[in-house]
């Protein structure tokens, strides 16, 4: 079996649920602490044995490719400083000379068009998916994860998670043909069902390892739901030719697309860190004990 050897990272997205935070800086820039998004989900990739990371980008993503390039007076700086901790912080985001590449999503028109649009740089090798605001906090590495179960079973295969009955139709939902725990087995999967019309409340989040041979369904598939082209559209389209596996995953996921899975990700970080945790834990029981009062949020919100 081929080995997973390249990664996609769909980057091109406006982060309107963040504005202004967005309006000059990419969504997936945003920290969680001191680390961007985007960073956290290279080295994710980078951990599971990913030689060349492919970046679909769009109008105004530049700080993503200069982030992951030598900054020579910062670094410099650092250096007169004797900042040797924060300086091999810096080189450490510095690949090997090729193994980043960008390509630019013309038009928003979903996940399906963003990865349809790397297929050159895919070719015929099986690859990769990862989306950014999907934050994966502990555990060995989702995807990790997913390439050793890939290993064994091979085809089309997404990372999963049960989610409550009220949040299916935010989701691509599985339709289950065989759940043996950490391995499910699917017989087809619906965008965003409504929960009337959900197969089950077994959630698709972003990462995915695709078969190469998707590329040819993107190229003539229409808009699906939310009048976008669909990755989970495609997925069901393979079926049955080609296997679709879900893998329940160690770690726990923050939708970092949302304000309140962004904060919560930065409290989780923040505690497991043991160079923040007590200065936080004070922090956290002074709020709790006295948060604001209502005349100081209307003074603030309202200035």
């Amino acid at each position: 079996m081929a080995r997973i050897r390249k990664a996609i990272f769909p980057v091109a997205g406006l982060g309107t649920r963040f504005l202004p935070a967005t309006k000059a800086m990419p969504k997936e820039m945003l920290p969680i602490v001191d680390k961007p998004l985007i960073q956290y989900a290279l080295e994710e990739a980078d951990a599971a044995g990913i030689e060349q990371f492919i970046f679909v980008t769009g109008r105004g993503k530049t700080a993503i490719e200069d982030h992951f390039d030598h900054n020579v007076e910062v670094e410099h700086l650092l250096q007169e400083r004797s900042s040797s901790k924060e300086l091999e912080s810096l080189r450490s985001l510095i690949m090997t000379p090729g193994s980043i590449s960008y390509t630019r999503q013309q038009e928003p028109l979903g996940l399906g068009h963003a990865v349809w649009c790397a297929r050159h740089y895919i070719q015929d090798e099986p690859f990769a998916v990862l989306l950014a605001d999907d934050f994966i906090f502990g555990g060995p590495g989702c995807l990790q994860e997913m390439i050793e179960a890939y290993e064994t079973c091979g085809g089309n295969m997404a990372a999963v998670m049960d989610v409550p009955q009220t949040q299916v139709s935010k989701y691509g939902i599985m339709d289950v043909a065989e759940d043996k725990g950490h391995l499910v087995s699917a017989k087809g999967v619906v965008e965003k069902p409504s929960l009337d019309k959900a197969p089950s409340t077994l959630a698709i989040i972003g990462r995915y390892i695709l078969d190469p041979d998707i590329f040819g369904i993107l190229d003539g598939q229409g808009k699906g739901a939310s009048g976008e082209i669909q990755l989970t559209d495609a997925l069901a389209a393979m079926l049955p030719t080609t296997p679709l596996s879900g893998v329940r995953f160690e770690g726990t996921r923050y939708d970092c697309g949302s304000k309140v899975g962004f904060l919560a990700a930065n409290m989780a970080v923040g505690l497991a860190r043991e160079d923040l945790r007590p200065d936080l834990m004070e922090v956290y029981k002074e709020l709790l004990a006295s948060p604001p009062s209502a005349k100081e949020r209307k003074t603030f919100f309202n200035a």
